[in-house]
């Protein structure tokens, strides 16, 4: 089964440097990890929010606007797609994740099933 860890954080309360070099390493380690176990099928982290831009249907009409956008208190910051044997499995490894952020940052790991193709 394929699931997908959305990784949410408050922009407000992470570290103003981002990573470490010793997170950077941590989680090299740990993707290294999850690809010889055949789990990680992608993963990256996503440009920063003024860099995007928002498509927004109502009504039958589209209205695109590029970033920045009104501060939000949670932003999707990356992703990682897993195959795992289980919903508790993708869980595991999500926790295992976040664990190596350690003290310093305020995340959270969402892990949903994908929807397999017909």
């Amino acid at each position: 089964m394929r699931y997908m860890m959305l990784l949410k954080l408050d922009p407000s309360a992470a570290p103003s440097g981002g990573p470490s070099e010793e997170l950077m390493e941590e989680m090299g380690k740990l993707i290294e990890e999850m690809t010889r176990a055949g789990v990680l099928l992608d993963t990256a982290g996503l440009r920063p929010l003024e860099e995007s831009t928002a498509i927004k249907l109502a009504g039958g009409r589209q209205t695109v606007v590029d970033g920045p956008f009104t501060e939000s208190k949670e932003i999707v910051g990356g992703y990682a797609i897993l195959q795992a044997k289980s919903k508790e499995e993708a869980v595991e490894w999500a926790s295992r994740f976040l664990a190596i952020h350690g003290d310093e940052w305020e995340m959270t790991a969402e892990v949903r099933q994908l929807e397999e193709p017909a």
